[in-house]
């Protein structure tokens, strides 16, 4: 039997695997980026949900966090948020000039402050409009472009087929595929078969994404006919698991790191962050949301966790991690 994990062929643009790390709120800026690519060289890497007015009037403030690139980092997509044509068309050619290998619209995000400006999964009853914004980006950039989705799952809405249209008739390269739909948690189970509809309803390439986590759920997103896969928060904590994964999957060996290593990766990240945000304030705040994932098998998980959100300075969280992680 082949192996699903194959070359991806976005637009103009190839990468060697077909397994991507995606956007994740509040953690996938440089610092976890640069951990994922070092560790597994995915195809590429996501920053966070930049809006565009954000990128447009605040530039300082989305270069401080959004749109930095770390020069050890490999190909990296830009997703941006907006429900407005010629805001997008500006911020596309804006995020091509910063180096976007690849851009992307949040028409999935669930969150109330989101769908309230009309963007995210609220355009998802607005294929029209979403005809207008892919071709706002397409007409304004070189890189690949494509929109990151929610299904209809079980509620009254019904929109599949005509998104689906939208999508190709506009001319996206690709289409990201969360198989939930925007009012389900993460609770209810991911929907494979309205993610296998878009595989068989458009003719560009189609990666699923929702609950993969190991070995099994990567093998069932891939039998969904996905030409590639996106990881979520799956990745967080763990930036070797896409490595692992294509390992598991072609039957290969693959050595997890220790529990020593984990702590140091935390660290590392960490203090990139301080660096990245020129606080240790900040990036210990921020630090909140993720460190309870690279202390997964740590025996006193909940007891770290509680000390980490008493750390006020990086020394503090580093002696407090080689206490915890036998550094």
């Amino acid at each position: 039997m082949s192996s699903p994990i194959k070359p991806l062929h976005l637009g103009n643009r190839t990468f060697p695997v077909n397994i991507i790390q995606g956007p994740l709120a509040g953690v996938s800026c440089a610092p976890f980026r640069r951990l994922a690519w070092q560790y597994s060289e995915p195809a590429f890497s996501c920053t966070e949900m930049i809006s565009c007015k954000t990128l447009l009037y605040q530039p300082k403030l989305a270069e401080q966090r959004f749109t930095v690139k770390d020069p050890n980092e490999g190909p990296v997509c830009f997703q941006l948020s907006s429900n407005d044509p010629q805001e997008l068309a500006e911020a596309t050619r804006r995020v091509t000039e910063l180096g976007a290998d690849l851009i992307d619209l949040n028409c999935g995000c669930p969150v109330k402050k989101i769908r309230g400006k009309g963007a995210g999964s609220s355009l998802l009853v607005q294929p029209e409009k979403i005809y207008q914004l892919i071709q706002a980006m397409k007409q304004n950039t070189h890189v690949p472009v494509s929109i990151k989705i929610r299904v209809e799952g079980n509620s009254d809405e019904t929109f599949n087929l005509e998104i689906a249209q939208a999508v190709s008739d506009a001319g996206a390269d690709f289409l990201v595929v969360h198989g939930r739909h925007w009012t389900e948690g993460y609770d209810i189970p991911c929907r494979y078969d309205q993610i296998q509809f878009f595989v068989e309803a458009v003719k560009i390439p189609v990666i699923g994404n929702g609950d993969i986590k190991d070995h099994e759920s990567l093998k069932k997103m891939f039998a969904t006919g996905c030409a590639g896969v996106m990881i979520g928060r799956a990745g967080v904590g763990q930036p070797w698991l896409i490595r692992q994964l294509i390992a598991e999957i072609q039957q290969e060996s693959y050595q997890l790191p220790t529990l020593k290593e984990i702590g140091a990766l935390l660290i590392d990240h960490v203090s990139q962050l301080s660096i990245l945000l020129n606080s240790e304030k900040f990036a210990l705040l921020q630090a909140r949301n993720f460190s309870k994932y690279y202390a997964r098998t740590v025996e006193n998980k909940i007891d770290f966790i509680q000390k980490m959100h008493q750390c006020h300075t990086l020394a503090q969280f580093t002696q407090l991690c080689h206490g915890y992680f036998t550094l």
